[in-house]
């Protein structure tokens, strides 16, 4: 599976989101000191879920985080999070 498709089915599976977008940013640091050159280092997320309703940003990212932590300690170098509950201003 790829790491792109591990990301969206566990965070699936952790918030039920209404909206969920994963975007591979990888191409855009090749050559980049920091960049393994693997493909799938740099992720940028949207997610909509009700889980994140009167939660923090802090918390809201805590808990992708958290959902998402074999991905972070291995092969994603860099994740971009936006994470809203329903009806809030998606900025």
């Amino acid at each position: 599976m790829s790491v792109e498709a591990a990301i969206r089915d566990k965070l699936n599976r952790a918030f039920a989101p209404t909206r969920l977008e994963v975007v591979n940013e990888s191409d855009l640091h090749a050559g980049h000191r920091s960049s393994p050159g693997t493909g799938e280092s740099h992720f940028r997320v949207l997610i909509v879920s009700s889980a994140f309703a009167g939660k923090a940003r802090v918390e809201r990212h805590r808990r992708v985080n958290e959902a998402l932590a074999a991905e972070l300690k291995g092969k994603v170098h860099a994740l971009a999070i936006k994470a809203y509950a329903p009806g809030e201003e998606l900025v």
